[in-house]
């Protein structure tokens, strides 16, 4: 091998270690999403994400296509973490084979085939033999090359245990709002149940406050641990009709109908959560690289809005009927729907509408021996059989 082939190899692989080195350290360690134009685990996951999105897009059955795309997030951690480990593996053979200074056992001459299988058991510390490094300089990236395998079964131990304990974090408080504003959530939903459970005539005050600041916290989480660790955002959750996107959709929703204006109702701490939850939504719709679309449908068109003010008038909670309050609620939507559609688009997710058109049941509800319960006419639970259709949209409690 000439010196100048030497010199080539050389300074490839010490790029190749770099930059994989570099793309780890942000993923795995930086606290902070980087803004730079060139990154590896980006560029992976756009290589991988999109013909994966593409194929689940050709199954007809949409529970199947569900769990296809649910495949996706934790599949796609352990590529990533095998693409590093190919991508130092490479890196340390080409920085051997320009060095050279190897024997191998038998006299056979070495290729660059074998110098990469002698990174590769020394990256995995596998130790055979076969092949052993002559010079100072081999012997040296041997051992640096091992130290950074072992470096690296530590990353892969502790990084997927906090992965996943973000991800259950995240889940708890999707979760909780199956009871509290169906399956799927909708705004219409949160707001009617929250003043049918708790008073009957009107909502309270205290009690809609203590749940959006629970939400603020959540938005506010949901933002620290999906740009710390980016690949969270494929994470789907257990139910098809839940998703964290839904779920931060449902509370720019439902801030932005009391910051409208809802009659004697204080926005105070409505301002904290919407601007928690729009901050989260503009930084992660980036993070999925998604792109505007002005063509997107309008997800609240005036006769729904109309339908969902006479149902909330029904549970005491009367909106603002002026020109100046729909002006606002148009404002607010604008600030925070063109980002929440386009990372729904990306993510091939489902937002949630402002109200049920049609009465569903919630996850709760559903059971796999329900219909044969029913068919019997059994009891469940010594009440009542349950309906076939989820309760009417009064939110009238099911306990």
């Amino acid at each position: 091998m000439g010196s100048n082939d030497s010199v080539v190899a050389i300074i490839f692989g010490l790029i190749i270690i770099l930059v994989v080195l570099l793309d780890a350290f942000e993923t795995v360690v930086l606290p902070r999403r980087v803004t730079r134009h060139f990154r590896l685990t980006a560029w992976f996951y756009r290589r991988t994400w999109i013909p994966w999105r593409r194929i689940a897009g050709r199954i007809q059955t949409p529970s199947r296509r569900q769990n296809f795309l649910g495949y996706f997030g934790p599949l796609s951690l352990i590529l990533l973490m095998g693409f590093w480990a190919m991508g130092l593996i490479l890196g340390f053979a080409l920085l051997q084979h320009g060095i050279g200074g190897h024997e191998q056992l038998g006299n056979e001459k070495l290729t660059f085939g074998d110098i990469l299988y002698h990174s590769g058991e020394t990256f995995f510390t596998l130790g055979y033999g076969d092949i052993v490094p002559t010079s100072a300089g081999a012997r040296a990236l041997s051992v640096l090359e091992a130290g950074m395998g072992f470096a690296f079964l530590g990353v892969v131990i502790g990084y997927i245990p906090v992965v996943y304990s973000s991800f259950s974090r995240r889940e708890i408080q999707i979760s909780m709002l199956d009871a509290r504003a169906g399956s799927p959530p909708t705004a219409e939903q949160l707001l009617v149940r929250l003043a049918g459970r708790y008073r009957k005539s009107s909502i309270d005050q205290a009690v809609v406050d203590n749940a959006l600041r629970e939400w603020e916290r959540w938005a506010g989480e949901l933002l620290e641990s999906q740009i710390s660790y980016p690949v969270l955002t494929f994470f789907r959750s257990q139910h098809s009709n839940q998703s964290w996107l839904g779920a931060l959709t449902l509370v720019l929703d439902v801030t932005s109908l009391i910051l409208a204006g809802i009659e004697d109702f204080n926005p105070g701490q409505a301002k904290l959560t919407f601007a928690m939850a729009r901050h989260a939504a503009v930084d992660l719709a980036q993070v999925v690289n998604a792109r505007y679309d002005p063509d997107a449908p309008d997800r609240l068109p005036d006769a729904e809005f109309e339908s969902m003010r006479a149902i909330l008038a029904t549970a005491g909670l009367q909106l603002s009927n002026n020109e100046a309050a729909h002006d606002k609620l148009a404002t607010l939507r604008s600030m925070y729907e063109p980002y929440v559609q386009a990372t729904a688009r990306n993510l091939f997710l489902t937002l949630p509408k402002w109200r049920s058109v049609e009465p569903t049941r919630d996850n709760w509800q559903a059971g796999p021996w329900d219909r044969l319960i029913q068919s019997r006419g059994l009891a469940v639970l010594g009440q009542k059989r349950l309906p076939p259709q989820a309760a009417p949209e009064t939110g009238e409690d099911h306990f």
